[in-house]
Formats: structure tokens, C-alpha cells, sequence
């Protein structure tokens, strides 16, 4: 399930924006409306799948130019315009690097410590994380109160993770960009977000292309993606996913995690 991340966050990054949230629009979650009949046709499921085969590859790169767009405090909607890097080794390793309107953040993630840095701060935290990409996230959203939906491409099951039981989805048409056909599809959840997704129109349905729409939010807040330079021949060694603090550098603390109880401690997806 795909929402918008909320900012609080120890005051460690640039207007309390973290590197997750440079790549999500700034704004609370919307609470769930009624739940439609599901509608999910062949062809839009069919889409999703390959494109999650294809992202369980062990090794791969990819490029994305993100905007995001919601309103201040005036309502008037602003643009946030982001590049990021991203370099991913199943099942534990990541690195991803993020420059921006807002500011320059990195992560690094080794298989047990993941480090968040802000560049034009030079400061870092550091945490103990599982041993695997998505408990790491799990536990990166959660000690920092972030959500981000370019998580979703890294799961152990990418295409699931963009679907609840009630999804509504199809395929529109086929579209050429850069000389390549492109499917394009379009998938509607019962939280009022929509997701448009540019899937590669071959067997690996690599994506080019995502927009979401917060349509129950106020101003309709949006997060555009552009995917670029997918490489799945890389073979990144170890120590580039081990974080070098810069000269100066300054490590901050973070609160210890909430205790668990009932259903109020751990920031899940619907």
C-alpha cells in the first residue's frame, strides 16, 4: 500500500525532511475510504507481475528524477524536484544517494547497520537493522516516523506491494517513449490514492514511469517518477555499501524505538 510519509524527525535533516521523504510528498496519510468492489483486470495484473520477477533480480542499479508536488501553507502547490541513485544487493545490501531542491542525503545500508546522512549538514545517524532490505526499511520508517513508496520496488514481492484486496486496475494503451513501447496502466486504491504506472511492454515490464495522486488529501498532493539506466550487471563488492563518515562529520542520536503494544507501535502499511 502506497501513502505519503510524515516528517518529524529529530531535527537531523533540512526542514525536517528526511532522505525517505525526498522522494514522497511531505504529507499525512488519508484515512481509508469505504472499500470499493475489487477490479482488477488481467492485463494490469499480469503487468505487475512481471515487473516484480524482474525486480527480485540479486544485483541492480537504476536512476530516478522524482517531483513532488503539494500545497504550503497558502495552498498554493509547490514543486520539490529531486535525482536519486539507487544501488541494491539481495537480500542486505542498499545504497542510495538522493540530490534535491532541499538538499543532498545519502544511505547506506551493509547487511546490519543502516547510516541516513545529510550532506549539506554533515550529519548522520545510525541504527541497528535486520538482516535483509525490507526489515531494514520496515525499521528505518519506523525509528524515523518516514514512509516512501519507491520502497515498494524493493520488497520481496514488488508486485504485491502495490495492490490491497481492493485495487482497482487496467491497461490503458501503449505508448512510445524514447523509441521504446510502454504500457500504460492505472490502478486506484479504496484510500483515494491513484497510481499510474509505464511498464516496459516486453517480459520484464521494467518501470519508466510513476505517478501517484493523493486525490482524498487536501490540493491533491502528486509524486512523479522517472526511471532511467536500469542495470542489472552490476556486481557492487561490500565495501561500497559500508558508509565512510566525511571529515567533520557529526553523528547524531537517535531516540530509542517505542515499546510495542497493540496495534499503536509499529508505522505499517494498510
Amino acid at each position: 500500500m502506497l501513502y505519503p510519509c510524515k516528517t518529524r524527525l529529530l531535527g537531523l535533516f533540512v526542514g525536517g525532511t528526511a532522505l525517505a521523504c525526498a522522494i514522497v510528498p511531505g504529507v499525512e496519510a488519508a484515512q481509508s475510504a469505504k472499500p470499493a468492489q475489487p477490479a482488477l483486470s488481467q492485463e494490469a495484473s499480469t503487468a505487475l507481475l512481471q515487473m516484480g520477477q524482474a525486480l527480485l533480480s540479486k544485483e541492480f542499479s537504476v536512476q530516478v528524477r522524482t517531483i513532488r508536488v503539494s500545497p504550503d501553507a497558502n495552498g498554493e502547490p509547490l514543486h520539490i524536484f529531486h535525482t536519486i541513485d539507487v544501488v541494491a544487493r539481495r537480500p542486505d545490501r542498499l545504497r542510495v544517494s538522493v540530490t534535491g531542491d532541499d538538499g543532498g542525503r545519502k544511505l547506506f545500508y551493509d547487511g546490519k547497520t543502516a547510516v541516513v546522512l545529510n550532506v549539506g549538514q554533515n550529519k548522520y545517524a545510525t541504527m541497528d537493522v535486520p538482516d535483509t532490505i525490507p526489515g531494514m526499511m520496515e525499521q528505518v520508517m519506523g525509528r524515523l516516523h518516514v514512509d516512501f513508496p519507491l520502497a515498494d520496488f524493493l520488497t520481496d514481492a514488488p508486485n504485491k506491494a502495490f495492490l490491497t484486496s481492493q485495487t482497482k486496475g487496467k491497461e490503458v494503451n501503449t505508448v512510445t517513449i524514447d523509441g521504446a513501447p510502454y504500457r500504460h496502466l492505472v490502478y486506484s486504491q479504496p484510500s483515494g490514492t491513484q497510481l499510474e504506472l509505464w511498464l516496459g511492454n516486453n517480459e520484464q515490464a521494467l518501470p519508466r514511469r510513476l505517478v501517484l495522486t493523493y486525490r482524498s488529501l487536501p490540493g491533491q498532493p502528486s509524486f512523479i517518477a522517472e526511471f532511467s539506466n536500469w542495470n542489472f550487471s552490476i556486481h557492487p563488492t561490500d565495501s561500497e555499501f559500508v558508509f565512510q563518515a566525511p571529515a567533520n562529520a557529526a553523528q547524531v542520536a537517535l531516540t530509542p524505538p517505542a515499546e510495542k503494544s497493540g496495534t499503536s507501535a509499529n508505522h505499517r502499511r494498510n
